[in-house]
This record gives C-alpha cells, structure tokens and sequence, in this order.
C-alpha cells in the first residue's frame, strides 16, 4: 500500500485537513503531513511535488485558503493524482475564492475538488484510489460503505418508532 501526503499551505490549515489525517489512518494507510506554501515557500513546493512519487507516495491531498495555488501548482509538477481541499480560512471570501482557485483548473492540470473543509471525502477519495489496485484495502473501503448504509438504515429505524 503506497503512502498518501497530507500538505497544506499553513499550520492554521490543520484543524480542517486532521479530518483527512484521522480518515487515512483510520483505513490504516501510511500518511506524511507537512506544510508546503506556494506562496511562501514555493522552492519547497516545487521540490515535494518533482520528488513525492520518488518517496512512495501514491496521492497528494493538498488543502489551502484564501487564493488556495497549493493544490493546482502542485498538480502541475507532480504525475500523482491531487485531490484539493479549499478551506475557509480568515483571509478568504466566505470560502469561494479556494474553491474556485482549486475547482477552476485549466485543461492537463486536474485536481480532484472537493467541498469547502472536506477534508474527510478527500481522506476516503484518496483510499479509494489505492484500493483500485490494493485488495485488502478495497475490502476496508467496502466495509466504510456497508457502515455508511448501516447508520442510515439505523436513523430511518429511529425516526419510525
């Protein structure tokens, strides 16, 4: 099972991506978490994303605020598959600036988006590619599902009685 790296454009970005942190391990996946900023340390960005396929690791999640370069700078380097997560950080505009910086990305330079401080699906999503080629943790991530539609199948029992 190949590594996946958590990256973010500052520390005040982990109380948001702990989700994807939490969700990885939870599928006992190997994660790196570091702080990488296109803005401010861009040489350290430009290295991560050229040498990160060299390190094991099979996908990136990238989360950031604000004007949110991060994921779409780090997709354009790197030949592993990017998953975005556009958080609302204090400098954003209620959030659609890192939304639409990670969602609007010109053509050869996908990023995977997902909601505003949806760093969980970004955990899963990024499970569910390793397991595309990785049976025990397809089992696991088949498992996640099976709960997911346990705990609905509860709630309607719940709210029938």
């Amino acid at each position: 099972m190949g590594k996946v790296a958590v990256i973010m454009g500052s520390a005040s970005d982990l109380s948001i991506m702990q989700e994807a942190i939490d969700t990885l391990q939870s599928f006992d996946i190997e994660v790196v978490v570091d702080i990488v900023s296109a803005h401010r340390t861009p040489e350290k960005m430009v290295s991560f994303a050229k040498e990160a396929h060299q390190k094991g690791i099979k996908v990136i999640i990238a989360g950031a605020g604000g004007a949110a370069h991060l994921p779409g700078m780090v997709a354009s380097i790197s030949p592993l598959p990017v998953i975005g997560v556009p958080v609302k950080s204090r400098n954003s505009i209620d959030g659609w600036d890192s939304v639409l910086s990670i969602l609007q990305m010109p053509a050869g330079v996908p990023v995977a988006t997902v909601a505003l401080n949806g760093a969980k699906n970004a955990g899963i999503l990024a499970a569910q590619i390793l397991a595309s080629s990785d049976l025990v943790l397809l089992e696991k991530v088949i498992a996640f599902k099976e709960n997911l539609k346990a705990k609905v199948e509860e709630g309607a029992r719940s709210i029938q009685k």
